[in-house]
């Protein structure tokens, strides 16, 4: 019989970590294990990540939730988790690594077999012009070619400054920008946001407004001078129909796939079948998670051969991660 415990790490951030909602100096998960009672030894691992306030399941009563599910896990199907985005996703990555060994190989790729790296954005927190200047450059010394900027806390003109500096010292064939506004654009100036941001030549611009106004993003998406990315507009989506009915009213550029807060792989390709068949691109990208999430997300990544770099360097934030078998050297991820 299957048996299963969840065990609470609050992460530490080594710096408070500026977003458009806010400050986060720490976040929550559970570690998930999950054995038969008849091999006890065998434990497959997952996590349930949450960030509050954007986690769609999130309340005070989420931990006694996870408690609930993993304490009758013997007759829980991943299917039984739809609500339940995070949970489902620590669920089904466990189930996954108990069926291969329990030793944290989710899925057998050229990234864990054979040692080839997964290329990533290195990502730019919010934070004063100063600080956010210092990570660019210790970014690019490390030698990436695609930086991820998150905008919208800073003053616009600050931000705007701090792109024309960029593109002063590197032009848009050596290095790949894109920008993350976590919907912090108002409808009524968005448009004339992107036009000026346009000028540096962005790779793309993820949710620049609050998600759930499909018209109003649909019309930016029609008419945007940059590559519109979705992102918090997937979260709460579970039914397939859905999907494909929200990528067709938006007709984005691309979205953007964090399987902690869409329900876990199966979830994921459903929207990436849904995207391709409209000719919609799409990369993966973690959301805050211990290294075990991570692991298995960049692992799930792997198998998909996506050219583009993916959205997998979040593991350096805390002070107090999980131990990992994963390691960023130069631009890309390698699993050890």
């Amino acid at each position: 019989m299957l048996k299963a415990i969840a065990d609470k790490i609050t992460l530490n951030f080594k710096r408070p970590a500026g977003t458009s909602r806010g400050i986060l100096k720490s976040k929550n998960s559970w570690i998930i294990k999950v054995w038969d009672s008849e091999n006890p030894l065998t434990i497959g691992m997952g996590e349930g990540s949450i960030i509050e306030n954007l986690s769609p399941e999130w309340s005070i009563d989420y931990e006694a939730k996870i408690q609930d599910i993993v304490q009758n896990i013997h007759h829980i199907s991943t299917t039984d988790l739809l609500d339940y985005p995070s949970i489902r996703f620590g669920v089904e990555a466990a189930l996954l690594d108990l069926k291969n060994g329990g030793k944290q190989v989710y899925y057998n790729s050229d990234f864990t077999d054979h040692g080839k790296g997964i290329r990533i954005n290195g990502l730019i927190w919010m934070g004063d012009k100063a600080f956010m200047q210092s990570q660019i450059e210790e970014k690019l010394k490390a030698g990436f070619t695609c930086l991820k900027l998150k905008i919208g806390a800073l003053d616009f003109e600050q931000e705007i400054d701090l792109l024309k500096f960029i593109r002063s010292q590197f032009k848009a064939d050596e290095l790949e920008l894109r920008v993350d506004a976590n919907g912090a654009f108002d409808v009524s100036t968005a448009l004339q946001k992107l036009d000026v941001l346009s000028q540096f030549k962005l790779h793309s611009i993820e949710q620049p407004i609050e998600a759930g106004q499909l018209e109003k993003m649909a019309n930016l998406c029609k008419n945007t001078p940059i590559p519109i990315a979705l992102d918090e507009e997937l979260i709460g989506i579970s039914d397939v129909s859905l999907k494909t009915e929200l990528l067709k009213q938006v007709q984005p550029q691309y979205i953007i796939l964090k399987p902690s807060l869409i329900g876990g792989f199966i979830a994921s390709d459903e929207w990436i079948t849904a995207a391709e068949i409209l000719g919609i691109n799409w990369w993966i990208t973690s959301a805050l998670e211990t290294n075990v999430g991570l692991n298995a997300i960049a692992q799930y990544a792997a198998t998909k051969n996506n050219p583009m770099p993916q959205g997998l360097g979040t593991g350096l934030l805390f002070l107090n991660n999980t131990p990992s078998n994963l390691k960023i050297e130069g631009q890309s991820l390698f699993f050890h």
